[in-house]
């Protein structure tokens, strides 16, 4: 008997402890090839006559951003009709291409090399889609994907403190990303055969999630139109929560440079810890809602209680009522509130919900292609509309944005598919 028909003969308890094991880890791993250039500072380098002024370290998210986002909007075909069978081979193929890219990124000179982190961020931006495709559709979803979406809180800190070290220990810059990347490829090889051995949803699964299967381009377009209104507002909150995630990320270090943790790399990642612990906690007990609609709903006011906490502690930490890794710790807290579910939770539930035949994966994908677009908007306004303010200026400014857009966006939304999925 082969281990993906014993763990789907065996007890639950290990079929979802595998699966989490496996696809946290997998996901983990993917961002020691996506991350770790952003802790370099890149400092020294001219751009081309000509051209704009820009700082290096800009130009490479940009890069990198255009490369992902594309791989977003390819991603909505690509993950949205790829077999189940052909996934693990296709993250395995993707992560390979990301890794020679960042060979390339390495022996480029600068600022050409760019061009190589473009090409970085093509296959990476659909491994999600595809892990996720290997936990969707079951009763325990919800807990899968709390679990999975750990990953990618606990691992930009992570990779980026282990792209310091190197750094520290006299790698270039250049070469540090490539470097940090091998440290990880072994583990990845392991975790994704894991992944691989993740059998198909139950009969049982599929009575209580529906159905999930790939979708062509009619179908989508029906889902979609459908209930436009009620997911372009869900889209439109998610774009602001994605430029606010990547500027936090990409930016963490200027940012807790300036609250004077200057000398403390490892707050990176520990700062990260309760982040991830809180709003997984949060989302995993949606878990516990066995109703959908109810669970749909749920998950509205976790994203809403986000953006409040948000605006909240930022308003504390400027009339001096809350310390700077409090407040760094609140806002990245009510952040992912609102950013998880999303990736995770709740589109597998509004599935449910809707009682229609789709998959997950094609609905984060549209959510993504487009909030990765509203990151590169943020990226060159801040670069050309608001170049005199700081990165903590910028990023105060803007938490209060979110705080109040998704407010609004999120109460539309949770009232809109109150009344659409009415018994």
């Amino acid at each position: 008997m082969g281990l993906k028909k014993r763990l789907a003969e065996g007890h639950s308890t290990l079929l979802t402890a595998w699966a989490l094991t496996a696809a946290f880890s997998t996901y983990f791993c993917m961002y020691a090839f996506r991350k770790p250039f952003s802790v370099a500072t890149y400092e020294g380098v001219a751009l081309l006559p000509g051209l704009p002024e820009m700082d290096l370290k800009i130009l490479f998210i940009l890069a990198q951003v255009a490369g992902y986002a594309s791989s977003k909007f390819l991603g909505i075909k690509v993950v949205s009709e790829m077999p189940a069978a052909k996934r693990a081979r296709a993250i395995g193929l993707f992560m390979a291409l990301a890794w020679l890219s960042l060979l390339l990124f390495a022996v480029l000179p600068a600022p050409w090399n760019a061009f190589a982190l473009v090409l970085n961020g093509l296959p990476l931006g659909m491994i999600w889609g595809l892990v996720f495709g290997f936990l969707e559709g079951r009763q325990v979803s919800d807990l899968l994907g709390a679990g999975l979406c750990a990953s990618f809180i606990v691992a930009s800190g992570f990779v980026k403190s282990v792209g310091k070290w190197v750094l520290d220990a006299g790698i270039s810059e250049y070469w540090m990303p490539f470097v940090t990347g091998a440290c990880f490829a072994p583990a990845l090889a392991i975790f994704l055969w894991m992944l691989s051995q993740v059998p198909d949803p139950t009969p049982e699964d599929i009575a209580d999630r529906t159905e999930r299967r790939p979708m062509h381009a009619g179908e989508r377009r029906a889902f979609f139109g459908e209930y436009a209104l009620g997911l372009t507002l869900l889209i439109i909150g998610y774009v602001l929560l994605t430029a606010y995630r990547d500027f936090r990320d990409n930016f963490a270090r200027e940012i807790w440079d300036a609250l004077g943790y200057a000398d403390e790399p490892a707050i990176l990642t520990t700062a990260e810890l309760p982040v991830a612990l809180g709003s997984l906690l949060a989302v995993a007990l949606i878990f516990r809602i066995k109703g959908n609609r109810g669970a749909l709903l749920a998950i509205h006011g976790v994203m809403l209680a986000g953006a409040v906490l948000t605006g909240v502690s930022t308003l504390l930490h400027g009339m001096g009522l809350l310390s700077p890794a409090a407040w760094m710790v609140c806002v990245g807290l009510g952040l992912y509130l609102g950013y998880v579910p999303v990736n995770c939770v709740l589109f597998d539930r509004l599935i449910a919900a809707v009682g229609k035949v789709a998959t997950a994966g094609f609905l984060i994908y549209v959510a993504d292609a487009t909030g990765y677009l509203g990151s590169s908007v943020l990226l060159l306004y801040k670069q050309f509309g608001q170049p005199d303010l700081s990165w903590l200026q910028f990023f105060t400014q803007f938490s209060y944005v979110v705080s109040v857009v998704c407010c609004v966006l999120f109460s539309a939304s949770a009232l809109y598919f109150y009344r659409r999925t009415a018994p």
